[in-house]
């Protein structure tokens, strides 16, 4: 059976995305958890982040769906539109979470990060939505794929770390993973929407080595 990209890339997705959910924000669920007297300063910041982001991680799936997108063209618009408000609130917010951890003891570099993400996220996501206003549509897919791959970062992230159990290295490891994730963001974004020429690519190439027949060597033309 050929398994279809689009759907295993969606399914280590939500992977990544539920193992996320229970290692790192279980805590959601209990209030007595020691993880909220951390949180507890800057829990009213943390909460529109935390609806911005669900939405984004809730709508960006269906936007990709073929299907969705043909039949049901006004709730693909709409969809589109509240994983924009998502991505606007969720980018800022993100960066004043982290400034203001800083008052905390949290490092000055993390604020940097998270500033260069959350202008990483609006930015694709700005011109995802200005190319499909502009109805063209290859360049809003493009844009749009690139901006949920930024959006992921913070999936990608905690997965990677929780899963290598390199959370407990200390910070400069967290940040090295953080970075090495943002940075990879968009190149396999751009893996993504070019999957198609650059499989063919190399069946191509394959089918036409396999292809060739072994030459003949010169002196056996006409040997007896």
């Amino acid at each position: 059976m050929k398994l279809n990209a689009k759907y295993v890339t969606f399914s280590m997705i939500a992977v990544a995305s539920t193992y996320v959910m229970y290692h790192n924000e279980r805590f959601l669920a209990d209030s007595s958890h020691p993880a909220w007297q951390h949180y507890a300063p800057f829990k009213w910041w943390l909460l529109p982040h935390g609806i911005f982001g669900a939405i984004v991680l809730l709508f960006a799936p269906f936007q990709f769906s073929d299907r969705l997108r043909q039949r049901f063209t006004k709730a693909h618009r709409i969809m589109g539109r509240m994983y924009v408000v998502g991505a606007f609130g969720l980018a800022p917010l993100g960066a004043y979470i982290q400034y203001y951890q800083e008052r905390f003891g949290a490092p000055r570099s993390f604020t940097v990060l998270g500033t260069v993400d959350a202008l990483m996220l609006i930015g694709a996501t700005a011109l995802a939505g200005l190319f499909a206003y502009k109805r063209k549509i290859a360049l809003h897919r493009q844009w749009a794929t690139r901006s949920y791959a930024i959006a992921l970062v913070f999936i990608a992230g905690r997965f990677i770390l929780g899963v290598t159990g390199w959370e407990a290295l200390g910070v400069e490891i967290v940040q090295a993973m953080i970075w090495s994730c943002l940075a990879l963001s968009v190149p396999l974004a751009d893996v993504a929407i070019h999957w198609k020429e650059l499989r063919s690519t190399v069946t191509v190439r394959v089918k036409a080595g396999g292809s060739r027949k072994p030459s003949m060597p010169r002196n056996a033309v006409g040997a007896t």
